[in-house]
């Protein structure tokens, strides 16, 4: 005021009063807005309402002064966040409908310039679903309705209370008018219901909402809405109307709609506490007004809400908080030469404003001294609240230092205790670092064993193609002698004959020496070092024989019967070297190997038609099997199957190679003769047999065994492994009489290939399903103790240890069977001639 004064009339005494009443009016404004919309969520006092609508009535006389407290009004509220405070917004909207509803005309006239800005709200709002969101979207589009049907309509005052010839004047006679005003309070009514059925829809009408604070913000602007003004006028605006029947439907429709909610949100609002209190909620009629029939206008009966009279309290006296108190000599002056120069203010001043402002400053002085008395009693219950909470505090601290005493005595006999345990503990865990090296020591040791193991396996698998070439070998050495024999006696006959031979018997020297070596690779070590020496020494006497036949001096006194001796003490060591399992003779042969032959594609064919049976028996299971182990039954069984088909392919590819081979090497012989001169060769083809069709046999037994549950999924992996080596010798000993281009063994050799992939099959899915069984029988340690995880542990390396020394005595025994079965080569893998 000061500054203003000096601005305007160049002395702060100059200020006429009327403008200081103003200024003391704007700024009883300001605070009464920011009393009124805040963020609590209580509903808006009536106090600070009635107060806002004062200061504006104030300057009704005078319109400029009008806008400047709509100005004020719209100054401060663009101050607030209403768009970030949905509890803020939708309080502004309660005292922004209060304004239009009972305020000054010029509020609305000056609020119409915000009717966008309230649209755009109203937008924001409503893109949230919870909270006041959805209510503050609503009520605003409700404010900008109001506005639009007041700026429309400016006969109707903002309470819509309007006597009978002022409602028929707004129609100016016009049923064009009438119409469109329906209309347009059809919309209206509608966003007001709109509002209603939202604020009853966010409250929990199972309990007492109404009596909350938060109820109350809910509530409290509903007691400004319309509807029952709104459905009378509709109610009578639409009976005059005087059009057809047709013409009206949609407005008897609407009416109608309208009708059932508003009775509906009349019955649920009665039964409220809060509104029970405030206002007489009034009733419908149990039936809609028929307007087709022009008597229910007479019957018909205004719905008005009551709103009860209160007794006047202190709290509803509207009162000036923030006028300054000027008690000063100035401004005594300054009144004292106003009302010189313009006369007395309280003789000129009908309403007594000065005894008014005085009495506020009163009143306002004793608010504040309430308040100070106010903080004063609640500072005091704080400082008896804080010192009982010191008196606690000190009780406290005393049971603690109590509780501290027996804790530290309880903490010396806890620190021996430790201390033992410290002890034990080391030693364990001495004992446990112990173990754990002996641990590594003996998994260095089995990874060793593990490696050497493989090893021997190589070897073996090396020993055995060299034996298998040695048997082939051992086979020609029965046409060593007769050459030899034939060379000699007819050395003294013709020397042309003599030089003729001569390259023929060292070529067969040669072969000789050279087949008694690879021979004593797989002989056993005296036999092999008598092998050797026999060898070298047949060499050396063989040169010194063709030296003395090059030498025509001693061309006469030449003589190989020390040849004759080292060859025949060859063949005695060879003769020894022949297995002793098939002393067969030779005369039949021939009818062992067809037979032999024909018994193991029998076998086959069993062990595929079982396969074939226990297929289709898993296949149509209908017990309650798990899933996963019918999925690995047929896994295995399919592998199997794939392997006896193989083996099948692979019988009938040996039986052509074979008979390829006594077509093409028997020359005018019969087959049986064939056979009886190469015996070696068909002992070994007969064995081959025999491993096939057992293998076959064995590993269809295993496999029914496992499927069962009773069997090892180890035994079904040994006879694979046992089918791809009997395999592998019946591929070698068809392969030694057979022709390199032929046609049948290439179709045995891609077989054989196809028994070792379907082999591989086998392992594969047996080692599947040994592996996802072990995964399901997995350990659960969770209901264990540190003490019995520690002794199972020991208990573990105990059998570790067993099954170590167990796997070393396995070995030997396996060791001593490989090396018997070697010596008994023609028995095949160990069993009798009958296949058992």
């Amino acid at each position: 005021k000061h500054f203003l004064a000096v601005a305007i009339y160049g002395s702060p005494q100059l200020l006429p009063k009327y403008v200081s009443r103003n200024l003391q009016i704007v700024e009883g404004l300001t605070v009464s807005i920011n009393k009124a919309i805040n963020a609590q969520e209580v509903a808006v006092k009536e106090k600070h309402a009635r107060n806002i609508l004062l200061k504006l009535e104030l300057w009704k006389k005078d319109s400029e002064a009008g806008k400047v407290g709509s100005h004020t009004f719209w100054s401060v509220v663009n101050r607030l966040p209403l768009s970030s405070n949905a509890v803020l917004c939708w309080k502004f909207c309660h005292v922004f409908h209060k304004l239009l509803r009972d305020g000054h005309p010029n509020v609305l006239k000056d609020s119409v310039r915000y009717k966008s800005e309230l649209s755009d709200m109203s937008r924001m709002w409503g893109h949230l679903s919870e909270g006041y969101g959805q209510l503050c979207s609503i009520y605003l589009k409700l404010l900008r309705t109001k506005m639009e049907f007041h700026t429309k309509n400016p006969r109707f005052p903002g309470n819509l209370q309007m006597s009978d010839r002022q409602l028929d004047e707004t129609g100016e006679n016009d049923v064009n008018n009438f119409f469109q005003l329906t209309v347009e309070m059809f919309d209206y009514l509608e966003c007001e219901l709109n509002l209603f059925q939202t604020v009853f829809s966010s409250l929990d009408m199972s309990c007492s909402v109404s009596v909350t604070a938060a109820g109350q913000c809910h509530l409290a602007p509903l007691i400004l809405l319309h509807p029952n003004i709104l459905w009378f006028t509709l109610f009578l605006h639409i009976f005059p109307l005087g059009l057809p029947a047709d013409t009206l439907q949609g407005h008897r429709d609407r009416f109608l709609e309208q009708f059932k909610k508003l009775k509906d949100l009349f019955y649920r609002s009665s039964n409220l506490q809060y509104f029970k209190r405030l206002i007489q909620i009034p009733q419908l009629p149990e039936n809609p007004p028929n307007f087709l029939r022009a008597s229910a206008l007479s019957e018909h009966i205004s719905p008005v809400v009551v709103i009860p009279l209160e007794a006047s309290s202190p709290d509803s006296e509207p009162i000036m908080d923030l006028v300054e108190m000027e008690t000063s000599s100035q401004k005594s002056l300054f009144d004292n030469k106003f009302d010189d120069i313009f006369g007395s203010s309280f003789s000129n001043d009908p309403f007594n404003f000065n005894t008014i402002i005085h009495f506020l400053l009163c009143r306002a002085e004793l608010e504040e001294q309430k308040h100070l008395k106010q903080q004063a009693l609640d500072e005091s219950d704080f400082l008896r609240t804080e010192l009982d909470e010191w008196r606690k505090r000190h009780e406290d601290t005393e049971k603690a230092q109590r509780s501290l005493t027996e804790i530290e005595r309880k903490a010396q006999t806890t620190e021996q205790r430790y201390v033992k345990l410290k002890e034990k503990y080391s030693e364990l865990v001495q004992n446990h670092a112990d173990l754990l090296r002996k641990n590594a020591e003996v998994t260095k040791q089995v990874t060793m064993a593990r490696q050497v193991q493989s090893d021997t396996e190589r070897d073996k698998k090396e020993l055995e193609d060299t034996f298998q070439r040695l048997s082939e070998q051992a086979q020609r050495k029965d046409f060593v002698n007769i050459p030899l024999i034939c060379v000699l006696s007819f050395l003294h006959l013709d020397v042309s004959s003599l030089l003729s031979c001569v390259p023929l018997f060292a070529h067969l020297i040669g072969d000789a020496i050279l087949q008694a070596s690879a021979t004593s690779h797989m002989a056993p070590m005296e036999s092999a070092d008598l092998l050797l020496e026999t060898s070298k020494q047949c060499g050396s006497e063989t040169l010194h024989y063709l030296g003395m036949l090059k030498d025509k001096a001693t061309l006469e006194s030449a003589d190989c019967a020390a040849v004759r001796n080292c060859l025949n003490q060859i063949t005695s060591i060879g003769q020894d070297l022949r297995p002793k399992g098939l002393d067969v003779e030779e005369e039949k042969l021939g009818d062992l190997v067809d037979e032999e032959m024909a018994a193991t594609a029998a076998a086959v064919e069993i062990a595929a038609a079982r396969i074939e049976v226990r297929c289709r028996n898993v296949r149509f299971l209908l017990c309650p099997t798990p899933s996963c182990k019918i999925t690995l039954e047929r896994e295995i069984l399919g592998s199997c199957t794939d392997l006896m088909q193989a083996i099948q392919v692979l019988v009938l590819a040996s039986k052509d190679l074979q008979q390829e081979i006594v077509e093409s090497g028997r020359g005018a012989a019969s087959p049986k003769e064939f056979y009886a001169r190469n015996s070696r060769w068909t002992e070994g083809l007969i064995s081959a047999s025999k491993a096939v069709g057992w293998g076959a046999t064995v590993m269809v037994d295993a496999a029914d065994l496992v499927v069962q549950g009773n069997g090892k999924f180890e035994e079904l992996m040994v006879c694979s492994h046992e089918i791809a080596a009997s395999t592998a010798q019946l591929v070698a000993a068809s392969k030694v009489k057979a022709d390199k281009d032929s046609v049948n063994l290439s179709k045995l050799q891609i077989a054989s290939r196809g028994v070792n992939q379907a082999t591989a099959k086998v392992v594969a899915s047996t080692k599947s399903g040994k592996s996802q069984i072990q995964e399901k029988d997995s350990m659960d340690f969770s209901d264990m103790t540190l003490t019995q995880i520690k002794r199972q542990e020991m208990d573990s390396q105990v059998r570790v240890l067993e099954l170590e020394s167990q796997l070393q005595k396995e070995r030997q025994r396996l060791g001593e069977l490989r090396k018997k079965h070697y010596e008994l080569g023609g028995v095949a893998e160990g069993w009798d001639e009958n296949g058992k």
